[in-house]
């Protein structure tokens, strides 16, 4: 038989066009699935006063609380990647919305907070496998010409649907019950199934061969769990305290098993020797100090909002939605800035820019009003982020080869969710809890003392981009609006998608799962 010359490969997948009834499904698949991720990940923040008043939870459980779906979304993360690629993209997304769908169900009925937390930890579970799904769905379906506008709906559609989110939670904490705001995302769930009926499934003989790292998964998720328990219960228990001791130790023997493990690895969950490049290990470095400072300054001024400056839940869901507008207005017109100037300047000014929107909001307290003690910090909050995202990428894209695009977005991302859930799991130290049967008092007397402590690492991120980040220019990118993950506030998180050998696509900033700057 005759092949004719502009035929597709026989092998190819089948790829559809944006404006085909396909193309929409898919884009409306992954924007509910990458919603539900959002809103499962951060918009708790707003209930816990009123889970903690309900329950009888302790500091340290509604930390747990918090910490559960971030500690098993950050160490699956890679892991639920590689399922993905060997066991089909569309298929791992239904599992991820079906473990949360249930999970869901499970937080809202918990009668306890122990029956809570173990919801969900089950929660994070889906959200690993929902997070590399998505968005690889979207990039791996689409033809080549139509990824990056789909790229660019997509992160559009979420970012208004995750700025409004923590007000949607925050409304029904307040005129329902805390326990509605788990079911918020049910809804969204079952259209994702709906429309993901219409997507088909990537081509079996085209995937990867399966070759788990066990190994890695076990020791991200102990080592991980260890050091997030030892620093959770240490205000609690003492630092002294022999189990305390014992998971903190354990914990720090498991992550530093990882590195040599994964060297001995056919094919390794992380891979090492991308951190031979000293630009990647400071972009590293840089995205862990600043995306634990973000996760951990939203918590922490939520937290004042209620308990402290008399806001509701819905206003205190709210207060930051003006740092996702101005994020917006400037995101798009970064890409051309740093193609122009370099990654180095654009993100430490934006980087020192986030510090100082930090150190304004630590002086907001009781009295105070929105205008003149909030709206200023959120403007320079959501300025510094506009500015830092797309060079934070453009560094993660040139300080790797193309071929390793894909693991090094997968690194970064685990990086800035590890970072997230490590400071999250430090407030209460930070703010001398000890054995305060609720956060108010601490919150009282230590909030300033620990967003300056926010501001500080941040700083600490700008020194070691002005540093160690080359001054170099970065290709011409063409930017769009990327969409920011919510911790109660928006806080967008770096990734790359792997760029195609397709002469018509060029690289575009956009927002993954993973909530970061990206280029696809």
């Amino acid at each position: 038989m005759t092949t004719h010359p502009n035929s597709p490969a026989p092998d190819a997948p089948e790829l559809f066009a944006l404006r085909s009834p396909t193309g929409a499904a898919l884009v409306t698949a992954t924007v509910l699935a990458s919603l539900v991720g959002f809103v499962d990940a951060y918009m708790v923040n707003v209930a816990l006063p009123a889970i903690g008043e309900d329950l009888g939870a302790s500091v340290s459980e509604l930390q747990w609380v918090v910490t559960g779906y971030l500690i098993t979304v950050a160490a699956l993360l890679m892991l639920a990647g590689s399922l993905a690629d060997h066991l089909g993209r569309r298929r791992m997304l239904f599992v991820g919305l079906g473990v949360m769908l249930v999970s869901s169900f499970g937080c809202a009925a918990a009668p306890t907070v122990e029956v809570l937390i173990g919801a969900r930890l089950a929660q994070g579970v889906g959200g690993a496998l929902v997070v590399p799904s998505s968005l690889a769905l979207l990039n791996g379906t689409l033809r080549g010409p139509d990824r990056a506008r789909g790229i660019g709906i997509w992160a559009g559609i979420s970012t208004i649907g995750t700025t409004l989110g923590p007000y949607g939670g925050g409304w029904l904490v307040d005129h329902a019950s805390w326990r509605y705001m788990f079911l918020l995302n049910v809804p969204l769930i079952v259209a994702a199934f709906v429309a993901l009926r219409r997507v088909p499934e990537v081509d079996s003989s085209r995937r990867r061969a399966l070759s788990p790292d066990v190994a890695g998964g076990v020791l991200a998720v102990l080592g991980l769990g260890g050091v997030v328990f030892c620093l959770t219960e240490a205000p609690v228990r003492g630092w002294a305290d022999s189990l305390v001791l014992a998971t903190g130790i354990a914990g720090v023997l498991c992550l530093a098993a990882l590195l040599p493990v994964e060297r001995r690895q056919s094919q390794p969950m992380l891979r090492t020797t991308l951190f031979r490049s000293r630009q990647f290990d400071a972009i590293n470095a840089t995205t862990l100090l600043l995306y634990g400072a973000l996760a951990a300054a939203g918590y922490l001024f939520v937290l004042q909002c209620q308990l402290h400056m008399g806001y509701t839940a819905t206003q205190a869901g709210a207060a930051l939605i003006p740092e996702s507008a101005v994020f917006l207005v400037v995101s798009p017109f970064v890409g051309g800035l740093v193609s122009r100037v370099g990654t180095r300047g654009p993100m430490t000014v934006g980087i020192i820019l986030v510090a100082a929107g930090f150190c304004w909001l630590s002086a907001a307290g009781p009295g105070d009003g929105y205008v003149s003690a909030v709206l200023p910090g959120a403007i320079l909050w959501g300025l510094g982020i506009g500015l830092t995202v797309a060079p934070l990428t453009a560094g993660v894209l040139a300080a790797v080869d193309d071929a390793d695009l894909g693991e090094a977005s997968a690194i970064n991302d685990a990086v800035s969710r590890v970072g997230g859930v490590i400071m999250i799991a430090l407030v209460p130290a930070i703010l001398g809890a000890g054995g305060a049967a609720t956060l108010a008092e601490p919150l009282a007397q230590r909030y300033q003392l620990a967003m300056l402590v926010m501001a500080g690492l941040t700083g600490l991120a700008a020194a070691i981009s002005a540093v160690f980040i080359p001054h170099e220019r970065a290709p011409s990118v063409q930017p769009v609006a990327a969409a920011p993950r919510v911790s109660a506030c928006a806080v967008p998180e770096p990734s790359v998608v792997r760029r195609r050998a397709d002469p018509t696509h060029r690289p575009v900033f956009h927002r993954s799962a993973r909530g970061k700057g990206a280029a696809s």
